[in-house]
């Protein structure tokens, strides 16, 4: 009620033996409820700012978040408000679903539930998300039932080859072969020069079936690509997004919002939280973070080193860097894992890719 903090217990008895202690209890015993109020309102928006701004939605002890919350010495006491115990605390924000609540054998842990209008527009821009890249997965999926069609059809029109049995009238002129045991048997020879008719009619069918074919590959290579094509452009449209964090990467801290010993310095990505929000650990010590991915950069490498992909068709793949182009800000890669390996990719923007943590 007094809101003032006491030296020793000598102050305390005689600020307790003041007239002005003894006016603010008389004002407290016409209206205890209204004070009790004020001050459980108070600690309970002091305790979710904390809570929110140190750990997020990530789940912690109760106790951590409370001794944390009390090492501020003007912070206001439980005693002051309607709850007697840190646990019985804990079950009110369960009941009031302002966290998530369960116990263990180590005690209680609580998870912040974010309800801040922009998370809930960034979900409801992933729901949107997840749902045109359902409806391209179907119409590719269309597409690619009309074109199976399409090929059945036209391999149906092509008339199939008929065999017959040979037959001989009774009138026809019998042959008689006659061999001679003279001599070696010579195949026979056709001279081109006495019958050119031959010649040529044999270097037309030649000609015009090995058109033919080139033809017919020449159209199954361009319907191929066509469709690889248009599958890659659907895969990059679904999977480019505004967010491009990825555990264990290194970034550059370009704010001085989290601090001068962060500013301008490598840090590593250790977890990711909702997309946007990362916990960094600086590569000289170990002292961590949590930053926004506005406040952060990619990190190019020397050529030959592994990066990863961190947006657009191939996200998470990881690659080695293989050339860097400064006037167009772009790099040539090489996917070196997963079904993707070993396709090179050029024109990569260097915000979409960014160096990898040396695993040792």
């Amino acid at each position: 009620m007094c809101q003032k903090q006491c030296r020793d217990e000598n102050g305390f008895k005689c600020h307790t033996m003041s007239e002005s202690h003894q006016r603010q209890l008389l004002l407290f015993a016409e209206n205890p409820d209204k004070y009790i109020d004020q001050f459980s309102q108070e600690f309970l928006d002091d305790f979710m700012h904390l809570l929110k701004r140190r750990f997020g939605t990530k789940r912690v002890h109760a106790n951590q978040v409370y001794q944390e919350y009390i090492s501020d010495r003007n912070h206001l006491h439980m005693n002051a408000t309607q709850w007697e115990t840190l646990t019985e605390f804990v079950k009110w924000l369960g009941q009031k679903g302002h966290c998530n609540v369960d116990e263990t054998e180590k005690g209680w842990f609580i998870s912040y539930i974010d309800r801040d209008p922009e998370t809930i527009m960034r979900q409801e821009a992933l729901k949107k998300q997840k749902k045109m890249k359902l409806d391209s997965e179907e119409r590719m999926a269309k597409f690619m039932q009309q074109q199976m069609q399409f090929d059945q059809e036209k391999s149906r029109s092509i008339p199939d080859t008929v065999y017959t049995e040979l037959k001989r009238n009774d009138d026809d002129e019998k042959i008689v072969f006659s061999m001679k045991s003279e001599g070696k048997f010579k195949k026979p020879v056709t001279d081109l020069k006495q019958n050119p008719l031959v010649a040529t009619t044999s270097k037309t069918n030649i000609s015009s079936s090995s058109t033919k074919k080139g033809n017919d590959e020449q159209k199954r290579k361009r319907a191929l690509d066509e469709i690889i094509e248009q599958e890659q452009r659907i895969r990059e449209k679904k999977s480019r997004s505004d967010y491009w964090l990825a555990p264990g990467i290194i970034a550059k801290v370009v704010s001085k919002k989290l601090g001068e010993e962060f500013y301008k310095k490598k840090v590593i990505v250790k977890e990711v939280q909702d997309h946007y929000f990362a916990t960094v650990q600086l590569i000289d010590s170990n002292e961590e973070t949590i930053a926004h991915q506005k406040h952060l950069e990619t990190v190019i490498p020397n050529i030959g080193r592994k990066v990863k992909v961190l947006n657009g068709a191939y996200r998470g793949c990881e690659a080695l860097l293989l050339e860097v182009n400064f006037d167009s800000f772009s790099v040539k890669v090489k996917i070196t894992s997963g079904i993707f390996k070993g396709k090179i990719l050029d024109g990569v923007k260097y915000e979409d890719v960014s160096k990898l943590e040396i695993q040792t």
